[in-house]
Formats: C-alpha cells, sequence, structure tokens
C-alpha cells in the first residue's frame, strides 16, 4: 500500500519541473516581455503540429501544461485536442520494454503504428478544429485580467516612485547649486530604493507567484494520483486486466476509453500491458490512449468553466470510440 503513495509522490515530483516553468512562461507572455514573444509560435499557424509532437513524448506533464496555457487563453482549442490526442502517458514505454507474451518486433512494429497514428490523428484533429472554428486564440477570460492587472498594479508603485524622484531631482537642480551635494545624495538614496523595490517585484512576479502556483497545482495533482492509485490497488491490477481480456472484440473500443480517461498513470500501463499479452486489439489500444490525457481534464474542470471542460472531456471521448472502432474494422479487413 506505501508503494501506491511513494509512486503518486514520484510521478508528482516529476510534473512539478514542468509546472514552475510553464508558470514562468506565462508571466512572460501576460506581461509581453521580451523573453514572452518567441511564444507567440504557440498560437500560430505551427502551433498543432508543436502540441502534436509534445504530446507524443510520454510525459503526462504535456497534458496539463496545454490545459493550463489554454485556461490563460495562450493556445486554441486545436492546439489544446492536438496536444491531448497525441498523448499516451507511459503506454508507447510499456509497449516498447514489456516483457509480455508478444514478441519485441510485434512490439516495434505496434509502438511505431502507435506513433504513427497519433501523428496523423493529432494534426488532423489540430488543423480541423481551429479552421473550424476560425479564431486563432479566444479573449483573455476576465480573471487572468484581473491577476496580470494586480500585477501591473504593484509594478506601477516602482514607477511612481521613479516620477517622484525625477521631479525631485528637477526641482533641486532648480534650485542652484547651494544644497546640490546634499540632494545628489537624497536622489542616490531613492534610486536605490526605487531598484530593491522594482527587483523585488520582479522576483516576486517571475519566480515566487510561479512557484506558488505551481506547489498549488502539484497538491492537486498528488491528491488525485493518490485516489485513483488506491482506487486501482483496491480493484486489482490483476482483475482489471482479466476484465479487458474478456471483453469481446468489439466492446474493446468502447471499454477501453473508459480505462484510459482515468487520471492517473496507472490506466495507459495497464491497457499497454492488456495489449501485450494479446488481451485486445490494436483498436481497443489506440481508443483508450487517444483519450487518455486525463490530468489536463481535470485541470480544465478545476479552474476553466466545467461546461467547457466537459464537452471537450465527452468530444474525445467519442472521438475516440470512433477511431477505436475505424481501426479495429481496417485490422480484421487486413
Amino acid at each position: 500500500m506505501w508503494d501506491v503513495a511513494l509512486d503518486a509522490l514520484i510521478d508528482t515530483l516529476k510534473l512539478f519541473p514542468f509546472l514552475f516553468l510553464l508558470y514562468i512562461l506565462i508571466e512572460l507572455m501576460e506581461h509581453k516581455t521580451k523573453v514572452g514573444k518567441p511564444s507567440k509560435a504557440l498560437s500560430g499557424r505551427w502551433a498543432p503540429a508543436i502540441g502534436t509532437a509534445t504530446g507524443i513524448l510520454p510525459m503526462c506533464g504535456f497534458s496539463v501544461m496545454a490545459a493550463k496555457l489554454y485556461e490563460h487563453r495562450h493556445v486554441t482549442i486545436g492546439t489544446l485536442i492536438a496536444v491531448f490526442t497525441a498523448t499516451s502517458d507511459e503506454g508507447l514505454l510499456v509497449l516498447l520494454l514489456s516483457d509480455g507474451g508478444m514478441g519485441w518486433e510485434q512490439r516495434i512494429f505496434s509502438l511505431l503504428a502507435m506513433v504513427g497514428c497519433k501523428l496523423v490523428l493529432g494534426l488532423a484533429a489540430g488543423y480541423a478544429l481551429d479552421a473550424l472554428i476560425k479564431r486563432r486564440v479566444a479573449p483573455m477570460p476576465e480573471h487572468a485580467h484581473i491577476h496580470t492587472a494586480t500585477h501591473e498594479e504593484h509594478e506601477g508603485h516602482t514607477h511612481v516612485r521613479d516620477e517622484a524622484h525625477e521631479e525631485h531631482e528637477g526641482h533641486t537642480h532648480a534650485q542652484g547649486e547651494v544644497h546640490e551635494d546634499h540632494d545628489h545624495g537624497d536622489c542616490a538614496c531613492d534610486e536605490l530604493s526605487a531598484c530593491e523595490h522594482k527587483k523585488e517585484g520582479k522576483v516576486r512576479l517571475y519566480l515566487l507567484s510561479p512557484l506558488l502556483h505551481a506547489l498549488e497545482v502539484a497538491a492537486f495533482v498528488l491528491a488525485v494520483n493518490l485516489a485513483f492509485g488506491y482506487l486501482f490497488y483496491a480493484l486489482g491490477e490483476e482483475n482489471v486486466i482479466a476484465f479487458l481480456q474478456g471483453t469481446g472484440y468489439w466492446l474493446q473500443p468502447l471499454i477501453c476509453p473508459v480505462i484510459g480517461a482515468i487520471p492517473n498513470c496507472a490506466s495507459s500501463v495497464v491497457l499497454a500491458e492488456v495489449y501485450t499479452l494479446g488481451g485486445i486489439g490494436f483498436g481497443g489500444l489506440l481508443a483508450g490512449l487517444t483519450v487518455n490525457a486525463g490530468l489536463g481534464y481535470l485541470v480544465l474542470f478545476r479552474r476553466g468553466s466545467w461546461k467547457r471542460g466537459l464537452a471537450i472531456f465527452l468530444g474525445m471521448l467519442a472521438f475516440s470510440v470512433a477511431i477505436g472502432y475505424a481501426a479495429s474494422a481496417v485490422a480484421l479487413a487486413i
């Protein structure tokens, strides 16, 4: 049982650096800094392709990052869906390294076929949605404007201090050179104070604030990992595998997405393991791994509109079922 808690903690720690860097990037983008300008590629014409390529990498953190960027309106719905579609969590690693009953040649072929399908589906879904909606990035939600305005007001205090210093310096020079040495000493003190205050504001804005946000999300992810980890522990991985092996061929594309949608790394691992044991077909595995972006969905439900999050989740679920049945039909035809 302690292994479940340890696994949940390790998975969360692996995600935390990505969250921290993500929140730093969001601050740089929202305050239109020079460092944040290159991030416009996230909302340009190549964005769905970039999202698909990053989603292919076997890391659960990319779906979370895409959901947070979408929440702040820095990526399009097409890019979000491209990342969600391409994400397979640890399923690809299991296909590559599993010592199940499947030979290594078949595992390599299955891995390449899965990556190819994911790339095509991610690109197609991403660009199709962006073309259908015909807009790149929607207006930033009200809470994001408030968040940005708060930081601007904080930095505004620094600018007021600088302006007051300039007025004070001009007034000193207008009085003549009698008190020049004394007034320059005061101005130097004011300038140093303003610089220190401005530096403190940037540290708080670009380091402390992202760190606190990352810790908050990491705590949420840890709680979810613990909850679903203990759920799998209670159900028994062997029982889940036996259940999937007992489902009929044409029920697999319907059942596997339900398993894959569970926001825990274990869901992708179980699906891939059952496949290497011959318990499910390629169509069922593809369906389960296509919808496998669970933590990303939770981010949308947690901070965004629950109606929009539910629509995205149900849309991905229906899309995965359809893809699973299509792949199963093609496999039988071949």
